[in-house]
């Protein structure tokens, strides 16, 4: 069974390699983004963590619309919520810096599940703090990202780029609740790195594959073959480096 939907977070590969230098960075500049329903008193207990004060830094306001934007219908509506909560300050590194991420309060996203869905969108270079006032899943965060990143340079991220990047963030979550987060975010770079195989693998041997890289339920192996062979029927051509 080959599979038409759009939905494999193996795109990250394909994605990365397209966007890669795609934008000049700002070295040094800076923004925070802060979920629309907190209240004043959350919102400087959110500043205090980053240790920074009110106004220094450019100001930005994610709302649960914007979450949805990305995640709906990806993750359990609970996940989401009604509410943007989680906050982002993110700080452009020079070239080649690499991501530094760093969270607290945020209870389902990890910081490596964020690195790499941000390398996914083609944010590559970045400090990059994840707080919240209380305890929260984080996924608002990865939308605060997005915009402070594209408010910071000017220019928007490729759509498909960050689509890719947030399925990647909610599946990587969802196997780590069945194998541990490192091992959920294992199992994704090595299917990464096995790409050029499972293009032209059937299901099954595809299934075989997975199963040597990780214990996971029937049900779950059946997801991660359906976003690897999504690359095959997209039928996209990316030259290597």
């Amino acid at each position: 069974m080959k599979c038409k939907r759009l939905i494999s977070i193996i795109m990250a590969a394909l994605c990365l390699l397209t966007m890669s230098g795609a934008f000049a960075y700002k070295v040094g500049e800076a923004r925070v983004a802060i979920g629309a329903n907190l209240d004043s008193e959350q919102i400087a207990a959110v500043y205090s963590d980053f240790g920074i004060e009110r106004g220094v830094i450019p100001e930005i306001t994610v709302t649960n619309e914007n979450e949805r934007q990305y995640l709906e219908g990806l993750v359990d509506d609970k996940k989401i919520g009604h509410k943007a909560i989680s906050c982002v300050y993110i700080t452009i590194l020079d070239d080649g810096s690499g991501l530094n991420v760093s969270t607290k309060n945020i209870n389902w996203c990890t910081e490596q599940m964020y690195k790499n869905a941000l390398t996914t969108a083609g944010i590559t270079d970045a400090d990059v703090k994840v707080t919240a006032p209380f305890e929260v899943s984080g996924t608002a965060a990865l939308t605060g990202i997005y915009k402070a990143y594209e408010d910071i340079t000017g220019n928007s991220l490729s759509s498909l780029a960050k689509m890719v990047g947030a399925e990647e963030l909610i599946v990587t979550g969802q196997l780590a609740e069945y194998i541990g987060s490192d091992e959920a975010t294992a199992l994704i770079n090595e299917l990464k790195g096995i790409l050029d195989i499972t293009e032209t693998m059937s299901d099954a041997d595809v299934k075989k594959e997975i199963k040597k890289l990780a214990e996971i339920c029937v049900t779950e192996v059946l997801t991660v073959v359906v976003m690897v062979l999504a690359v095959a029927e997209c039928g996209l051509c990316v030259s290597k480096p």
